[in-house]
């Protein structure tokens, strides 16, 4: 199915630190940063969405929210992404495997009794923004208002729920296995499926953390396990986007935080190497069938077409309709900042 795929063999631009911040955000860590931090892409589009529908006047409440992370806690804590930055908590994922999984539901709360909280919330919303008009309370606000929506509906439990699916469907993507790898994620294939579903459901970001792939040792062992499950459960998203119409309206990107070693070590495993890494793309109306990018014989560096992770942000901002050197989301001071710098443009193969 090489068609529908985009490998990108030249990604650059990484510092060799197990962060999973450059793969969410486009940008390196180690670079300056406004005051609270780079925001994920996923809490950028939550700002974009609430922004419009805050200029048409509207005040319904989403069933779904606009950033959903599949990924569990992990050890490692540089890996645990969900980090809105400057754009605060408003725009924070909802993470339905760490903090969010409890409040999928309202245990003894009747949703007239809910109401009447809400009512309740706004007088005090009334209160507290005549007394502190900033921007971590204008955050709060648009959380709260998440929160009564998706409580109130049943669309993100029932996205969530993959038993809903027949038993081909599951099988089609494969289990992987719940149990931590190492420091990192487990490898929960039907993350994926999920992932499918939330979009169907209205979620326009969706992101999942999978397996662990530090592999100082033993490399060729755990490849033989890991790998197969990834194939899978990638192969059977981007299979089922196509058959649902999907495929021009759904992006997907594989990627991890940098490359590892073109030699073996003595160990038999493979050592960081931030000199040039990989990516696969799909979806997203993008013009795939493609392979993008040349490394040396060996693969330790690109010898053709490198591409930057903001690049690849400006492709997935492009392919959304949304011009990222147009664009501007403000810090907490106030200062306006593009999407990407206007040094990287959308990727030219693809688009």
């Amino acid at each position: 199915m090489m068609d529908k795929l985009a490998p990108i063999r030249s990604i650059v631009g990484a510092h060799g630190a197990h962060y999973a911040f450059q793969c969410m955000t486009g940008r390196n860590s180690r670079g300056p940063q406004p005051p609270g931090g780079w925001p994920e892409l996923g809490s950028v589009l939550a700002k974009l969405k609430h922004s419009d529908h805050s200029s048409t006047g509207a005040q319904k409440l989403p069933g779904v929210p606009p950033y959903v992370n599949l990924a569990p806690v992990m050890q490692h804590k540089p890996y645990n992404n969900g980090n809105p930055g400057f754009l605060g908590t408003g725009c924070a994922p909802f993470r339905p495997l760490a903090e969010g999984k409890a409040d999928l539901t309202l245990k003894d709360i009747s949703l007239n009794r809910l109401n009447d909280r809400r009512s309740l919330l706004k007088s005090l919303d009334h209160f507290r923004r005549d007394a502190d008009n900033n921007r971590a309370i204008h955050g709060a606000d648009i959380f709260t208002q998440q929160a009564f929506g998706i409580l109130t509906s049943s669309k993100l439990a029932n996205a969530l729920n993959v038993e809903k699916e027949d038993k081909a469907t599951r099988d089609r993507y494969g289990y992987g296995t719940k149990r931590h790898q190492g420091d990192g994620a487990p490898a929960i294939s039907q993350q994926f499926l999920a992932a499918r579903r939330l979009v169907e459901a209205g979620v326009p970001c969706v992101t999942l953390s999978y397996g662990f792939w530090d592999w100082h040792g033993s490399n060729f062992k755990r490849a033989k396990q890991n790998l197969p499950w990834l194939d899978m459960a990638v192969t059977a998203l981007v299979s089922d986007l196509h058959a649902r119409g999907l495929d021009k309206d759904v992006s997907v990107i594989v990627w991890g935080e940098f490359g590892r070693t073109p030699k073996i070590n003595k160990n038999a495993g493979r050592d960081h190497w931030p000199k040039v890494s990989c990516a696969l793309m799909a979806g997203g109306g993008m013009k795939t069938g493609q392979a993008i990018g040349k490394t040396d014989r060996i693969a330790g560096e690109a010898t053709d077409r490198p591409v930057h992770f903001q690049e690849v942000f400006a492709t997935l901002y492009h392919q959304m309709g949304i011009n990222p050197h147009q664009t501007t989301i403000q810090d907490f001071s106030g200062r306006p900042h593009y999407l990407v710098d206007r040094q990287y443009q959308p990727i030219k193969e693809l688009i």
